[in-house]
């Protein structure tokens, strides 16, 4: 039996709350279990430096970790000078799942950034930043339909992550953190609405997973990627 009493396959509870950041031009604050993140998309009239000159755009993301998102406070790291490797690699994965959704030519000139900020952790930040920052994408992008700053929508596609893992010698989906912090095997996968892989990571503790536990991890990411594209689309109205 899981910690959360969940069955292998059950998903945490995942709700969506547009619109959270009033001054934000796509804002969401998602929410799967009792990890809570709030995503705000910021549409900037320049590509960066360079890219300047292409005709194409960008999507990029920033991610954070509050001080007390934990069990015990963290520094920040604006006030340390520098990021962290983790933090660097989780803002990059964010920034590719999106851009493979996204036709970058016709945003044009032109840059998104989409800053998820962990209010609250409980496994899962990164894949939760994902599937919540897509709706801040997509509500950054109709407000520049809405004033006809682009002519229609250039996403292409839905796109979502949630993670799997081997714990107990079982392949379970949505790890929290008392699963995570003793799961033999962990991974994270982002799929797109279509069910195309954008990205799969994987890593064992002490013993190597198998091919056919991977294979029924992916299955239940696709399981469960299924279930938060639906929840984007009733979210969206």
């Amino acid at each position: 039996m899981r910690p959360s009493k969940r069955a292998p396959d059950e998903m945490r509870k995942v709700s969506f709350e547009r619109r959270a950041a009033r001054y934000a031009e796509g804002s969401c604050l998602v929410r799967v279990g009792d990890t809570h993140v709030l995503c705000a998309a910021s549409l900037e009239d320049k590509p960066p430096p360079w890219l300047r000159g292409q005709g194409r755009g960008w999507v990029t993301a920033e991610y954070a970790m509050l001080p007390r998102a934990t069990l015990t406070r963290s520094k920040r790291e604006s006030s340390s000078g520098r990021v962290s490797g983790r933090t660097q690699e989780i803002q990059r994965l964010i920034g590719r799942s999106l851009r493979a959704v996204v036709d970058l030519t016709r945003l044009g000139e032109r840059q998104i950034t989409i800053d998820c900020d962990v209010l609250q952790a409980d496994g899962g930040t990164r894949t939760a930043s994902i599937t919540g920052a897509w709706i801040a994408l997509r509500d950054c992008i109709e407000w520049m339909v809405q004033r006809s700053i682009l002519k229609e929508s250039v996403l292409k596609d839905h796109v979502a992550a949630v993670s799997c893992g081997v714990v107990g010698g079982e392949a379970v989906i949505d790890l929290d953190y008392a699963e995570d912090s003793t799961a033999q095997t962990d991974a994270n996968f982002v799929i797109t609405g279509s069910g195309g892989l954008v990205e799969v990571q994987g890593s064992a503790e002490g013993a190597p997973f198998s091919e056919r536990e991977l294979l029924k991890m992916l299955a239940l990411a696709r399981g469960g990627v299924s279930q938060l594209v639906a929840l984007q689309k009733a979210a969206l109205g």
